[in-house]
């Protein structure tokens, strides 16, 4: 659910955080077989990196894709990513699973303790192929097994200098990238959980407004909080009903802040214009009313309105 901003100064501070931040990283995490947690996110990973709250660190993602599936879509083998190559050849077995998406990290937050928050400044995204790809099969999207009778993977050239990906001879999508999958480690009794499904760690949200300048919000279950980040986007619709965007390899620079200020049921986000509400939920009602309840609390915690003023206000100015 999507509140507006009443601070226009966001904007500006947003903008100039983007600009600068190629050149703020403090640290550099690169994404190779040591470096991923392909398909879960874990309370007793291992962290592949450790630093302090107020740190930025610019972390290489890797693509939903094989290397097999991109080639069969018809992109050449030298342009497909070596680290790629290498993590699939060299991540196997009980390393893998029981989710699909590469996911880089974890890194470990100092001082981040259960209950606190940690927000997540999105300061910099950078695509590092110049495709991306968009793959179904009948089994899986929103549609029945009836409407397609095979797979298909669509290989998106991405025009970096226009800032569009070139769908068709006709059709030309503006770059948003993003990334699908931002999160913490669950608590330890839901152990190693499938990347797949997002949660009260954040994880797969797929909230295609969380792009450069814009910050998530994620309560913290574990100490260190355990971030991991991957499923990078070059855009999406508004749902995934196909489930796969334009799927591509990003690189995104971070910063991280432990709030020991802020104590949140649910991930929440922030943009230069809106605050974000999240329920989640495998049921679309039930998700309904977490997000409008989330969005209650937020206006109460935050604008001091009344839980009355609060609701009233979710109806008519929430998107």
């Amino acid at each position: 659910m999507l509140i507006e901003s009443l601070d226009n100064m966001k904007l500006f501070l947003a903008l100039l955080t983007a600009l600068t931040a190629a050149q703020a990283a403090d640290f550099q995490l690169k994404a190779t077989p040591s470096t991923v947690a392909w398909g879960y996110y874990w309370s007793e990973a291992k962290p592949v990196l450790r630093v302090k709250s107020g740190d930025t660190v610019s972390i290489q993602t890797m693509t939903t894709s094989s290397p097999t599936s991109l080639a069969r879509g018809g992109v050449k083998d030298e342009d497909i990513q070596p680290e790629l190559k290498k993590i699939y050849a060299e991540v196997t077995g009980t390393a893998k699973g029981p989710g699909g998406h590469i996911l880089t990290g974890p890194i470990y937050i100092e001082d981040a303790e259960p209950g606190d928050v940690l927000e997540v400044q999105i300061q910099n995204i950078e695509l590092s192929t110049p495709y991306a790809s968009n793959g179904f099969s009948p089994q899986r999207g929103v549609l029945p097994a009836t409407d397609f009778q095979q797979a298909h993977t669509k290989i998106i050239p991405l025009d970096v200098k226009r800032n569009v990906a070139r769908f068709a001879d006709n059709i030309e999508i503006p770059l948003h990238p993003f990334f699908g999958s931002m999160g913490v480690a669950p608590d330890e009794s839901k152990g190693r959980l499938n990347s797949a499904p997002p949660g009260d760690h954040a994880g797969n949200i797929d909230n295609k407004d969380l792009v450069v300048g814009t910050t998530l919000f994620i309560p913290v279950h574990v100490k260190g909080a355990l971030f991991e980040v991957g499923d990078g986007h070059a855009g999406q619709g508004n749902g995934e009903v196909d489930i796969t965007a334009m799927e591509t390899s990003l690189v995104g620079t971070f910063r991280f802040v432990v709030r020991k200020d802020m104590h949140l049921k649910w991930p929440r986000g922030e943009t230069p214009t809106h605050w974000i509400a999240m329920g989640l939920d495998p049921d679309l009602t039930q998700a309904l009313i977490l997000a409008v309840r989330e969005a209650i609390d937020f206006l109460v915690t935050e604008k001091h309105l009344s839980r009355e003023d609060a609701y009233a206000l979710c109806s008519v100015a929430v998107d």
